[in-house]
């Protein structure tokens, strides 16, 4: 039932984001190069491909299980945060994939929340002291205030890591690694997919923004994470109608992806249950 209702949230949110902004007037901002699509479709993989990686060592979950990740993705994204962890373990739990399976998933979606803040507060560390000329001083004070966030809501885990997490330390230390690797690999692939969409900028400089893009969407304090990014890339590179698009289409293509992937899903389960 929790499945059900997650699934209908998702199609619900979907339909809502793509009638909304969605897909509307960015015809003219669909890149022509088609290693754009290519780089696309392997950053969106990336996500889920990483949790395949580790729920096969931790559970032998068979191929199948990928579909239930790349929902467990939607879900999140489209309904409400966590939302996706629910629907995987509620997903597992109906299958029998796991003799304990809630302990694996809260141990892998605390640290690849950990992973995120380390990497978001290893990236402030380099990033800060190049890019404090383009803050104000109270967007300063904020990115100041985030990280404090950040590393407070990182602390206790840490600190009672032995109450809080079920799995070994040695395979703790292995999931923490594969999420930073995904994290990293994610940064790479949309910076390759930028390039090929703007190829006037250069791939060093598309790696750059991608670094802030991340280290953006990790900010818990800052509102309005997409424009705050558009605004800070077009301050380093110009280009605002063109960038300003980009986003925009990378964004709806991504929607684009979830629904497809939602009826392929649905036409898919009622095939299966007429047979």
């Amino acid at each position: 039932m929790l499945g059900a209702l997650l699934t209908a949230a998702m199609v619900l949110g979907l339909g809502r984001e793509l009638l909304g902004d969605g897909l509307a007037d960015l015809s003219d901002a669909v890149p022509r190069d088609p290693r754009f699509f290519f780089f696309f479709a392997l950053l969106y993989m990336s996500p889920p491909t990483g949790d395949y990686v580790i729920f096969r060592r931790l559970w032998g979950l068979p191929i199948a299980g990928l579909g239930a990740l790349l929902k467990k993705r939607i879900a999140n994204e489209v309904v409400f945060g966590y939302s996706g962890e629910a629907y995987f373990y509620a997903w597992a739990r109906a299958r029998a994939a796991a003799a304990a399976p809630f302990g694996a998933v809260k141990d892998v979606s605390i640290l690849s929340a950990i992973a995120g803040n380390a990497i978001t507060l290893a990236m402030i560390a380099v990033a800060l002291p190049l890019g404090r000329g383009l803050l104000s001083a109270d967007q300063f004070r904020t990115v100041l205030g985030s990280t404090g966030v950040v590393v407070a809501t990182s602390l206790p885990f840490l600190l009672f890591s032995r109450r809080v997490f079920s799995l070994p330390r040695r395979r703790l230390w292995w999931v923490f690694g594969i999420h930073c690797l995904r994290l990293l690999a994610g940064s790479t692939l949309i910076a390759l997919a930028w390039h090929f969409a703007l190829p006037n900028v250069t791939v060093g400089m598309w790696l750059f923004l991608s670094a802030g893009r991340l280290l953006v969407s990790r900010l818990p304090l800052v509102p309005n994470k997409d424009l705050v990014f558009a605004n800070v890339a077009i301050l380093l590179i110009g280009q605002d109608q063109a960038l300003s698009e980009l986003v925009a289409f990378t964004a709806a293509l991504t929607l684009a992806a979830h629904v497809a992937l939602i009826l392929g899903f649905g036409v898919g389960a009622l095939a299966g249950r007429w047979r």
